[in-house]
């Protein structure tokens, strides 16, 4: 029921730091083709689950789940990470600093710290406003962290982009947030809303340069779909830690999608939680980070309601000296949740030496009534034998390698339904290979 790929830590940037990881992976180095039978796993061979990153809960004392972790809109119950603390151990946190403080927004008159523009579809209200405690802000998401708190507290009036009930828009919700300076210090709160048996599309661009500290909060409606694009386009300085938590009601689908291309540091903290019977999930993710950029993904998925669905697929490559990536990946079946079906995917690609990913999968299950759960991550190189394919039907080495990379990514990009930003996509994935492999 669970699938471990992880590669062995020489194929990855630093092999010291990844075998590391891997045991924290809960994937002691295990290469790609070795496979271990049920059979095996009956006789003591091979990784046991907690050695996968899977606890199987018995009702025995254990630690507190994923699920427990302390929330609170009080900026004061929360203090700066450390190293220390399990889920800001990979993150740079001198880089990232400035955006644990408890700063207002740097508006100046006439010149804001960060530039939105708004499109909203036929069919749809204007863009309204929430204070904070005004229905549905404060539905989905309640800080986890003292960033989160900070983006929370610090935004008087958060925008307010809501699908009405039985709406079904034909052209996606655009926010385009524009940072002015990379010195200056922007917050921000977003409510995306689809009301019962809607249909939107909603459209984050994040461009310019600035340090934001973001939340993303998505209400789906029972019976409604709502599909969300995030897009961290930033300059090269930019400093961005984003929430993104949903709530997904009866018999709803979200399908989330977070696209990290620019930017000196970036986090993306992705968490989604069922409310009702009968939701799907599906989350996906593509990054290529530079030389000394950084760009942490992580997901978590709260299956705390029966009969509900969820994948995640994120895919990332990484060029450059000091280039470095993070994708952590937590699902938590509760105990009332039969009949859950989730899996969770990381594949890294390391094109050039000095490059480093983490790739860290974890499963908590409190029932053996599901109906599958399962992870799988792996980061290597250029596959061999696939450049060797190439080269011997004619194609220039460059080319080669340029194509495996595009293949890479196209099954991601392809699920993207907005025609313009896969595109985009296609054009900036491929100004990227022009710069490392000419």
């Amino acid at each position: 029921m669970t699938s471990t790929d992880v590669k062995g830590p020489e194929s990855a940037g630093d092999p010291v730091a990844n075998e590391v990881v891997g045991g924290a992976a809960g994937a002691a180095p295990v290469l790609a083709q070795e496979v271990i039978s049920e059979e095996d796993r009956g006789r003591g061979k091979g990784p046991k689950l907690e050695d996968e990153g899977i606890a199987v809960k018995d009702g025995k004392p254990s630690a507190a789940t994923r699920g427990e972790r302390h929330r609170s809109f009080d900026v004061a119950e929360f203090s700066r990470p450390t190293s220390k603390n399990e889920e800001w151990r990979f993150t740079p946190l001198r880089v990232l600093s400035p955006l644990f403080e408890d700063l207002a927004t740097e508006d100046r008159e006439g010149d804001p710290a960060v530039d939105y523009q708004v499109s909203v579809p036929e069919g749809a209200p204007e863009v309204g406003t929430l204070a904070p405690g005004q229905s549905p802000r404060g539905e989905a998401l309640v800080p986890e962290d003292i960033t989160s708190a900070v983006a929370s507290a610090r935004t008087d009036q958060a925008l307010h982009l809501r699908a009405p009930r039985n709406a079904e828009l034909a052209e996606p919700f655009r926010l385009t947030a524009h940072g002015r300076d990379a010195e200056r210090r922007s917050n921000a709160h977003i409510v995306l809303q689809t009301e019962e048996s809607s249909t939107a599309t909603f459209v984050l661009d994040h461009t310019g340069s600035t340090r934001m500290a973001e939340n993303v909060e998505m209400v789906v409606g029972d019976n409604s779909q709502m599909t969300v694009i995030s897009l961290q386009n930033w300059e090269d300085d930019a400093l961005h830690i984003a929430t993104h938590h949903s709530k997904v009601g009866r018999d709803a689908r979200l399908k989330h999608i977070v696209v990290s291309l620019g930017g000196r540091a970036v986090r993306v903290n992705a968490i989604g939680e069922f409310s009702a019977p009968g939701g799907e999930l599906e989350k996906l993710g593509l990054y290529f980070a530079d030389e000394k950029q950084f760009l942490e993904h992580r997901i978590f998925v709260d299956h705390a309601a029966p009969n509900c669905t969820s994948n995640s697929a994120y895919k990332g490559a990484l060029q450059g000296s000091g280039a470095r990536s993070v994708w952590v990946g937590d699902v938590l079946i509760r105990r009332e949740a039969e009949g859950t079906s989730t899996y969770e995917l990381n594949r890294n690609l390391v094109l050039t030496e000095g490059a480093r990913a983490d790739s860290v999968p974890n499963l908590e299950i409190e029932t053996g009534e599901i109906e599958g759960a399962g992870h799988a991550a792996a980061t290597g190189r250029f596959d061999d034998e696939q450049l060797f394919y190439l080269r011997a039907r004619g194609i220039p080495e460059l080319e080669a390698r340029r194509l495996v990379v595009r293949g890479f990514f196209a099954e991601l990009i392809q699920q993207i339904d907005v025609p313009e930003i896969r595109q985009a996509l296609s054009d900036s994935i491929e100004d990227e290979l022009q710069r490392s492999m000419n």
